[in-house]
């Protein structure tokens, strides 16, 4: 028996969440509310219902086809401990993970400083997708990302922000 996690929702195959063919996590709770929201359903942390982590990497598992999981929402990083289970499973497995994150890199990088999990999990991702989303910036033909002002990031690009902010 793995670990209670609170989701909206999975999507087993997705082409629109990350590179490739992704299995996509909707985590429930989300304390941005961005005006808009593609996943409103997404906000109460007590909405959507309990899953077993076994029962997510169960599922990946099962399709050897995957690029990798995504980790959406909601918001990941309210979970970031629990999340960091299936994350490791899919690291391990040789494949990538992308979360979408309604913060900015920076401010998750302050939280690591003293949240372990937060630091685990921002270390364990290939691809992230931060900032809110903003109705009036909203870009339908940008790939992988709701709206101009939120940033795709590499695992680089992670690193070069933590080095950027640590400094600071």
């Amino acid at each position: 028996m793995g670990h209670s996690i609170r989701l909206s929702g999975i999507v087993e195959e997705s082409i629109v969440d990350g590179p490739g063919l992704r299995f996509v996590v909707f985590m429930q709770g989300c304390p941005h509310r961005c005006r808009g929201c593609h996943n409103p359903g997404t906000h109460d942390p007590s909405g959507g219902y309990s899953a077993d982590t076994d029962d997510i990497i169960a599922l990946f598992t099962a399709n050897p086809l995957l690029s990798g999981m995504t980790l959406s929402g909601g918001e990941p990083f309210l979970q970031a401990r629990t999340a960091c289970i299936p994350a490791e499973y899919v690291k391990r497995a040789g494949k990538n993970l992308v979360v979408y994150t309604g913060y900015l890199c920076e401010d998750l990088v302050r939280s690591a400083v003293r949240d372990k999990d937060v630091r685990r999990l921002l270390h364990l991702t290939d691809i992230l997708v931060d900032g809110p989303y903003i109705q009036e910036l909203r870009s339908p033909d940008s790939a992988f990302k709701g709206s101009d002002n939120q940033r795709v990031l590499t695992r680089k690009e992670i690193r070069d922000i933590v080095r950027a902010t640590l400094r600071a």
